[in-house]
């Protein structure tokens, strides 16, 4: 399999939201095992799609299913890989119930690589823009969100993920102004993340002062874990 030389075409540069706007409509639940669990039946679900597709040089990799805060994975070197991120993936941490899962690609724009094979998979394109793509269950409680590999925002998501998971006194304040926020009626989902969005750039400073990795803003703006 040859490596790829560059984009095989121009990335979009619009905000594709299939179906539009979507309310908040599921709340805060209390952390869940059985999330993990999840996680792992779609980590080797995507696994499979992807391991007969064109999606790079390199082989599929994951982390293990695992409940111990896990390092933050060289990105942009190495293999392609699969990981849990969001709130889903941080014990004892309430979240929405809704599985988020990033995975890395050798070409964001090719995707006849890899969509083809997540929606022959059964997931459901929801979002597409520049450097990001979303695909989730029909039963909207698993998102997918694919990234070329090397991009910043999966950077961004470990370094979350890993400091919560390490970080008592952080995973309580990002819960508390998650229910905070709950209380409040919101029209679009995005509108909610984009809430929590000074709290997070907060809690992402401290964790590269604590010895994370990572700079830059994060992730997409469309329908964002955690």
């Amino acid at each position: 399999m040859q490596q790829s030389k560059g984009p095989r075409r121009p990335e979009v540069t619009t905000v594709e939201i299939v179906g539009g706007p979507e309310r908040l409509t599921v709340g805060l639940h209390d952390y869940d095992p059985a999330w993990a669990t999840v996680f792992e039946t779609h980590r080797r679900l995507i696994q499979d799609a992807l391991a007969g597709a064109r999606v790079g040089s390199d082989p599929l990799v994951s982390e293990p299913l695992v409940s111990e805060p896990v390092g933050i994975e060289p990105v942009g070197i190495g293999p392609i890989g699969i990981w849990h991120i969001g709130s889903t993936a941080v014990p004892g941490l309430a979240a929405k119930p809704i599985v988020d899962v990033v995975v890395t690609v050798d070409d964001i724009t090719a995707e006849e690589d890899y969509l083809d094979a997540l929606l022959a998979a059964g997931y459901e394109l929801r979002v597409r823009e520049p450097g990001h793509r979303l695909v989730r269950t029909p039963e909207r409680d698993v998102h997918v969100h694919v990234y070329q590999r090397g991009d910043r925002a999966v950077t961004e998501y470990l370094l979350l993920r890993d400091h919560l998971r390490a970080d008592a006194g952080d995973r309580a304040l990002y819960e508390s102004t998650k229910r905070a926020l709950m209380a409040e009626s919101w029209a679009d989902m995005n509108a909610y993340s984009e809430a929590k969005t000074e709290v997070i750039l907060a809690i992402k400073e401290r964790a590269r002062r604590a010895g994370g990795a990572g700079t830059g803003i994060g992730a997409g703006l469309s329908d964002r874990p955690a």
